[in-house]
């Protein structure tokens, strides 16, 4: 038995060209269920983390038309109720699946929150686009009335919300999450966890933490909880077969089975775009650099053949090579 996080992108939960109501969510979970359930079936730990991004800027847009009567609650708290929202839903809908596939498990979805650097960078300059599109007037209107930082977008017509997008740092729920499945707890439960990168904290200087207003990548805290819980696998699913070569144009290669090396050697020629599939490669490779086993990247259909090694971009950790995975939270670079 191995231990193998799937970490799920926006396409667990809504379609490429839905509407974005909760029956599309619910229809195209029931889908990825089936998928989770029969890694379970076939003997495998499972540990799930998922985005959040349509959701957590519906509930964003939610508290901004409620602000008349009801108090707006920070970013950082909206992080957390998509968490709720969305484990709901895969706890639903996975428990299902599993229980069909003979292979009953509890799942438990966990609020998770990742600690941060107050010294990021990206908290000087915020990227990570939020929410709706507003108007110049809006736009001018919502800097002054909450210090908003927003930016004109001017091929899609409006101004936007950006906000810092820090790297993880540290799971604090890792420990108690890891105690548990050295316990055993793996064979009877699937963990759903860190959902849409997990709740961005800072130390406060008095031995807690406080929430901010940021987006933390999905990808990148996916690789640092199968990290932090000595997972032998990542699987990071997306909605491509895989991670391709001039991707869209008329020389696109598909990549399957490939040397860290190489696939870093692509990364950094620029063929993997900054918000779509470079984050993804970056988390694979971080995975294995740090002690993990094998990470592939792959779409929902393609995951009974992934996890037998013939579908996917697969990348495995360099024989002989012991990584630096640690028994301890672990902190990324």
């Amino acid at each position: 038995m191995s231990r193998v996080l799937v970490a799920l992108g926006g396409n667990a939960l809504a379609p490429a060209h839905g509407t974005g109501t909760w029956s599309e969510a619910l229809r195209e979970m029931r889908r990825t269920a089936v998928a989770l359930a029969g890694i379970v079936a076939r003997g495998h730990e499972l540990v799930v983390t998922h985005g959040n991004g349509p959701q957590v800027g519906n509930l964003v847009r939610e508290a901004e038309l409620a602000e008349p009567e009801v108090p707006a609650p920070p970013m950082y708290v909206a992080d957390a109720e998509s968490q709720g929202q969305i484990g709901l839903l895969i706890a639903q809908e996975l428990s299902r699946a599993l229980a069909r596939a003979g292979a009953a498990r509890a799942v438990l979805p966990i609020v998770s929150r990742t600690e941060v650097s107050a010294a990021d960078p990206a908290f000087r300059a915020p990227s990570k686009p939020v929410g709706r599109f507003y108007t110049g007037a809006e736009a001018r209107r919502l800097r002054e009335r909450h210090g908003w930082v927003l930016r004109e977008d001017a091929e899609r017509g409006g101004w936007r919300r950006v906000v810092p997008s820090p790297r993880p740092r540290r799971w604090l729920e890792a420990t108690a999450v890891r105690q548990a499945l050295e316990l055993g707890l793996g064979r009877r439960c699937v963990w759903v966890v860190a959902g849409g990168g997990g709740v961005p904290v800072v130390r406060d200087g008095r031995g807690g933490w406080r929430g901010v207003d940021a987006v933390i990548d999905k990808d990148r805290s996916a690789a640092l909880v199968a990290r932090s819980l000595g997972c032998s696998l990542l699987l990071v699913v997306t909605d491509v077969p895989g991670a391709a070569l001039d991707f869209g144009g008329p020389k696109q290669r598909w990549i399957g089975s490939v040397p860290a090396a190489e696939l870093r050697r692509h990364l950094r020629a620029g063929e993997f775009g900054a918000g779509s599939m470079g984050p993804k490669v970056e988390a694979v490779l971080d995975f294995v650099a740090h002690g993990g086993r094998e990470a592939v990247i792959t779409d929902i259909p393609s995951v009974p053949a992934a996890l037998a090694g013939r579908a996917g971009t697969r990348v495995r950790r360099a024989p002989g090579t012991l990584g630096r995975r640690s028994r301890r939270p672990v902190k990324s670079a």
